[in-house]
């Protein structure tokens, strides 16, 4: 059995994202698989999507999302999984087979993050963990939360250091996990003549920041008019496919 979770807390993301992420793992996986949804409100989401109880995180009300919410996976009993579990955040568009991702050995494995060479900082965009392996990355922050938020800016940074200090961090292969905004997106002004071009042999496409990968199925361009992308059928495909 190959686990598959996601997340979605709050409004920043409609169902559809948990919808269209389902498909896209149901397409590109073989064998038999759950797809669960950790969430608080359950409402449009499709048969087929196992829903569980969004963890409880307490966090002060006026901090910026920095993904911490995803540090309660790292719980001693996670609904009633057990063994390795595969996270997928809402932002990402299946491209091709996720059945490497289960194959690859490691205890802990993560995107190498683009922006970040060198500093040993994983993108959790994609991530793959044992369940109730580490209870200790989960049990530290509530304990030292505020100073662990001192230290770093977001939740990968501090999984990171964690893993990296037991001597588990591991990466992707690094063609397995693109960035939308940095492998795909064309430089001013071409984003407004050519759109982008498909990758054979990327699994995933991660949308970190903006565009949203909805923004720019149908043609988008940023605020500043710098950034653009246009109409892209193959992507739109990939997403909205009910294959």
């Amino acid at each position: 059995m190959k686990n598959v979770i996601c997340m979605k807390w709050g409004t920043k993301f409609s169902p559809e994202y948990v919808n269209c992420l389902f498909r896209g793992v149901r397409r590109n996986i073989t064998g038999n698989f759950r797809f669960i949804c950790f969430t608080e409100d359950t409402t449009g989401l499709v048969n087929g999507v196992e829903v569980q109880p969004l963890p409880e995180l307490n966090l002060p009300s006026h901090l910026p999302e920095r993904g911490w919410r995803k540090l309660t996976l790292f719980q001693e009993r996670l609904a009633d999984l057990t063994g390795p579990v595969l996270f997928l955040d809402l932002d990402v568009v299946i491209a091709e087979s996720l059945d490497p991702f289960f194959e690859v050995p490691g205890e802990f494995r993560i995107i190498r993050d683009w922006n970040l060479q060198g500093k040993n900082i994983g993108n959790s965009s994609v991530f793959r963990f044992e369940v109730g392996r580490h209870t200790d990355i989960l049990s530290d922050f509530l304990a030292k939360g505020e100073e662990i938020r001192a230290r770093v800016r977001n939740e990968q940074a501090y999984l990171s250091e964690c893993m990296l200090r037991k001597g588990l961090l591991k990466y992707w292969d690094d063609s397995w996990c693109l960035s939308f905004k940095k492998h795909y997106m064309r430089r001013f002004p071409l984003g407004y003549f050519v759109q982008p071009k498909r990758r054979p042999g990327t699994k995933i496409i991660v949308f970190h920041g903006n565009p949203n990968p909805d923004a720019v199925l149908y043609g988008w361009h940023s605020g500043s008019f710098l950034r653009a992308v246009r109409p892209t059928p193959w992507l739109a495909e990939l997403w909205n496919a009910e294959k």
